[in-house]
């Protein structure tokens, strides 16, 4: 919730600084790209809290713990690289998707073991 917050934070931030005023969303172009990157972010929030909860709960939680927290670091460095420079946002991209796909496999690993044996 942190995470939204400071994005939320920026945009504010970036809407001050070039003087565009809600519920505008386009502008100058760093202001887009930090507005786009806060609503990248959101949108993928309530997918990796839901495989963080279910991998947590039917797999290990210090595993997922830890791939949670690179998760998060991977969408901080994902914000800041967009904000900066479309371009700068695909590295960080490709490190969350498969962060995402890991607890995917983590949640499904548990939950056929929770489920399939006794």
């Amino acid at each position: 919730v942190l995470f939204l917050a400071y994005f939320a934070m920026q945009v504010i931030y970036a809407r001050r600084k070039h003087k565009i005023s809600p519920p505008e969303t386009t502008g100058h172009p760093e202001f887009e790209r930090t507005f786009r990157a806060q609503v990248n972010c959101s949108e993928y929030f309530p997918i990796f809290i839901s495989l963080l909860w279910v991998a947590g709960i039917f797999f290990h939680q210090g595993v997922t713990a830890v791939c949670g927290l690179l998760y998060l670091y991977t969408r901080l460095w994902y914000f800041q690289g967009y904000a900066t420079a479309a371009q700068g946002r695909l590295a960080p991209l490709y490190a969350s998707a498969w962060l995402l796909w890991l607890l995917v496999g983590l949640a499904l690993a548990g939950l056929l073991a929770h489920f399939l044996w006794p």
